[in-house]
């Protein structure tokens, strides 16, 4: 039913280490200490149908545990201090007023990553949104290199 994804074993810390563009100023910094900012980061799943977009700090962890969709290796990103919480603007197709009986948007959050290679090797990470059967991936790509040397003592929101 599904077209099958090569598992990677083989991404290291440094390469996950970093900062990753995303969807509409989607950004997400991987510290090497496991540390993580957070910008502007929609919910997976059937949670990306709630339009809410998370901003904070958090932690990662690189993990062989089948915790995904897919075999191989796994980022785990978990929003541990949230800062700002905005509202993604809906598609054309999409309803204009969220459901009545949403949940609140959540304090803490844990997003699970899929990885994959582009055709250069590059590694890449998404995760799956919305109906899970439609199979609609967000993807995070290489941004800006950020210096790891210094970290912001706060993010500006």
């Amino acid at each position: 039913m599904y077209d099958e994804v090569p598992a990677l074993h083989d991404a290291k810390r440094a390469e996950v280490s970093g900062s990753w563009l995303g969807y509409d100023r989607t950004n997400v910094v991987f510290w090497p200490d496991w540390k993580a900012d957070i910008r502007l980061l929609d919910g997976q799943e059937w949670d990306f149908d709630d339009r809410w977009r998370l901003s904070g700090t958090g932690t990662w962890k690189l993990t062989d545990r089948r915790t995904g969709w897919n075999d191989g290796q796994h980022v785990q990103l978990t929003l541990t201090s949230r800062t700002a919480v905005a509202t993604r603007t809906p598609e054309p197709n999409e309803p204009l007023d969220p459901p009545a009986d949403r949940p609140q948007t959540p304090k803490t959050y844990t997003w699970t990553f899929e990885l994959r290679r582009d055709d250069k090797e590059a590694l890449k990470l998404y995760f799956f949104f919305g109906d899970p059967d439609s199979r609609s991936t967000y993807v995070l790509q290489r941004g800006e290199p950020q210096s790891v040397a210094h970290r912001p003592a706060r993010r500006p929101s």
